[in-house]
């Protein structure tokens, strides 16, 4: 079993006499007003500077501080110089780069490559204000403010392309982002443990070129370090002669391959050849030999290169494969990917935070408030979370879409009782704007509070990329006590009135404790609960690892019975995905017939955005699923790539708006299924077209029926024409 040294037990450094700073500071004057000459660590940031633990450079600072040093914020710099980066002066020992809580790429740009109109983590939801591909420019910008410190790349950022990977706005392979941003390391996951690390060897005098050793780090070198034995990847991928590796994506593995090692990759022999060292195809029966007798520890997986990924699809999706199959901390080994001339080294993943740990980072003396130079602008990600609180981390859920489990991990952390009730109280006594309301206890997901492998050895040597996938694992413990205990003593507090559950439902965790189910739909929901089903059809749940819908029926029911014993008239808002990898033009047909039938009109709808590093990307990318063994003629997943495709897809979710009658009804015809047009309560859509809207054109004879219905911003079904009651608005004149 894999340890770490205790997050709080390393001696403090010297700098630790200055004490706790009300907010950590951002300009030179406030580093004098606290008595600093300069800042040990400065925290490069393209979000706006709130001390909450929900945002992820107040609470790395928080923790560098606790730890002794001094750490100073540079939030959304001007980029196009170096000048805004010197305003706190020479950091003494590393700059640390972060693009914030989200991906730039994903926070600018919305899944149709359109520029968003508002940014939420910024004052005033101000666009514009963080530049493309945000880690790479800020750390170029630190280089040249002062060149000789080093660059540590972290957040979510850097973690998601931490190896060549598929970057949707490009339509491109782009390499590690370690490389483009010229840093010195790279942090992935929840940094807690590295930063920690890192900053602590770096007081005691080591180089940066040192720490090559630090669990959930990669680095660049020339060639591997000694005394590593290397692996190529394909033979991960494929059971070897004398020892077959777990084979991690089937309940059973698959039969032992015949025929020489070149066929049984099944790549062309391409990473194969490349990727061994001289003495070409035999050398994957010589690895699985040694590995047989080497430790894991000490075993590194080679990954096809850079520049074999980028123009191989093929090799990307079994790259991709390999990668998700080493994420638990358990029994991941290291990694390299060749990038040119140097080598890409990715350590294993972190060990998980235990629960004392997560206790001492959330209760850290956060202000829970924006920076005061942001006077009175509203900054709109602050304003939903400010009175919400995290009680875990991690999702062991492994949805293909999301890109939780390679940031997090699947590991659930978890906060104690104790620990979680006196942020509840913290916030009704200092917050100036609660009313009593607490918005959510959560995290990733709603449900998986102290949900664990029932095994530690087990857990430790599982390779399923999810626990709950296709059915819930016979190891998992799905016990909801402590999580309904919570809920429980949360809401009894002296001026908490009411306690939402706001994160996402695993409503297949949820329907095997229907104590749970009645807990919260008699105490935790406000009239209408968000869940997502992502999709109803076999087709696409497959790829997204999803259970099927009948899942969903039976929270339903549960839900609604309960609901209806305590009082309350309660309503589910499923949330779906269009086009996402394997979903056809009839799958979001029988979506949209689903959704009629079922009297939902969704208000806003979300289109599959390949994130980087996901599994569904590389499915997107590849035209492989990489949740099987990947070969040239392994399974291909459809893509329903086209931007008017994707756009059609969006249009059946929202089948019910006049604008899109027009593109449905042509799609409708050409799939044969015009017997869905018509104007009866059976078909999907009609055949008239309201004025104003759709390719409606001046003189077009309309429908006295035609009167758009209400879409509430809920989802929830609304049959009542707009203005029904009124005389004024009645039939449409043409």
């Amino acid at each position: 079993m894999h340890t770490a040294p205790a997050l709080f037990s390393r001696r403090k450094y010297w700098a630790s006499r200055f004490g706790i700073a009300p907010q950590l500071p951002m300009t030179g004057e406030e580093m004098e007003a606290l008595g600093w000459d300069s800042c040990d660590i400065i925290l490069v940031t393209g979000d706006a500077y709130v001390d909450h633990p929900s945002f992820g450079m107040a609470l790395v600072g928080r923790l560098l501080e606790a730890q002794g040093f001094r750490v100073g914020i540079i939030s959304q710099p001007d980029w196009t110089t170096p000048t805004d980066f010197k305003r706190l002066g020479r950091p003494n020992l590393f700059w640390g780069v972060t693009g914030g809580n989200m991906d730039s790429m994903v926070n600018r740009y919305t899944s149709d490559r359109r520029i968003r109109s508002n940014d939420a983590y910024t004052p005033g939801g101000v666009a514009g204000l963080r530049p493309d591909h945000c880690v790479v420019v800020y750390a170029q910008r630190c280089r040249e403010a002062f060149n000789d410190v080093p660059v540590i790349l972290g957040g979510i950022e850097a973690s998601l392309r931490r190896i060549a990977h598929y970057d949707y706005w490009s339509d491109q392979v782009r390499r590690s982002v370690l490389l483009d941003a010229k840093g010195d390391l790279l942090v992935y996951g929840n940094g807690e443990r590295q930063v920690v690390e890192i900053a602590h060897r770096l007081a005691a005098g080591e180089a940066v070129g040192q720490l090559t050793d630090i669990r959930g780090t990669a680095f660049l070198c020339k060639e591997n370090p000694e005394g590593w034995t290397e692996l190529d990847s394909t033979s991960v991928d494929e059971p070897g002669a004398l020892a077959p590796p777990h084979y991690p994506y089937a309940e059973s593995p698959p039969p032992r391959p015949s025929g020489n090692a070149l066929d049984r990759v099944g790549l062309a022999g391409a990473c194969a050849v490349a990727s061994s060292p001289p003495g070409g195809a035999e050398n994957i029966i010589r690895f699985n030999r040694i590995t047989a007798k080497t430790s894991r520890e000490r075993t590194v997986i080679r990954l096809p290169s850079y520049e074999q990924v980028k123009s191989d699809s093929v090799l990307y999706a079994h790259a991709s494969r390999v990668l998700h199959q080493e994420t638990n901390p358990g029994n991941a080994r290291a990694l390299v990917q060749r990038h040119g001339s140097r080598e890409l080294w990715l350590n294993p993943p972190p060990i998980p935070l235990t629960t004392p740990e997560m206790d001492g980072v959330y209760g850290l003396p956060y202000s829970r408030l924006p920076h005061s130079s942001y006077s009175d602008a509203k900054i709109p990600a602050f304003e939903m979370i400010q009175h919400s609180v995290t009680i875990m981390r991690g999702c062991f859920g492994g949805c293909t879409f999301c890109s939780i489990t390679e940031h997090e991990g699947r590991i659930i952390q978890n906060r104690s009782e104790d620990s979680i009730i006196r942020e509840i109280e913290a916030i009704r006594d200092t917050s100036p704007a609660f009313t009593g309301v607490i918005s959510d206890l959560g995290g990733p997901t709603a449900n998986m509070y102290r949900l664990a492998c029932k095994s530690t050895e087990i857990e430790a040597a599982c390779r399923r990329p999810s626990c709950v996938y296709p059915g819930v694992c016979k190891n998992l413990n799905t016990d909801h006590a402590p999580l309904i205990k919570l809920y429980r003593r949360a809401r009894t507090l002296p001026g908490i009135k009411k306690i939402f559950i706001a994160s996402g439902l695993r409503y297949d965790l949820a329907v095997l404790s229907p104590d749970y189910v009645k807990e919260l739909a008699t105490h935790h929901v406000g009239g209408y609960l968000k869940i997502a089903p992502e999709h109803t059809e076999a087709g696409p749940l497959a790829h997204m690892m999803k259970p099927g819908i009948g899942t969903y029926d039976k929270f339903k029911a549960m839900f609604d019975k309960y609901s209806k014993e305590a009082g309350k008239q309660q309503y589910l808002i499923p949330y779906f995905i269009a086009a996402h990898p394997g979903t056809t033009d009839e799958d979001m047909l029988n979506l949209a017939l689903w959704l009629k039938r079922n009297g939902f009109r969704a208000d806003q709808v979300q289109a599959f955005l390949p994130s980087p590093m996901a599994t569904a990307t590389a499915m997107y990318h590849t035209g492989k699923n990489p949740l099987r063994k990947v070969s040239r003629d392994s399974e291909s997943v459809y893509i329903p790539k086209p931007m008017k495709q994707r756009r059609l897809h969006k249009a059946f979710l929202r089948y019910h708006d006049a604008n899109n009658w027009p593109m449905l009804r042509e799609a409708l015809k050409r799939m044969g299924r015009a017997d869905l047009i018509g104007n009866g309560k059976h078909h999907l859509i009609p055949n008239y077209q309201p004025a104003g809207t759709g390719d409606a054109v001046e003189g077009q004879r309309i429908h006295r029926k035609a009167q758009p219905f209400r879409t509430q911003h809920n989802g929830l079904p609304d049959k009542k024409p707009v203005g029904a009651k009124s005389k004024a608005v009645g039939r449409r004149k043409p």
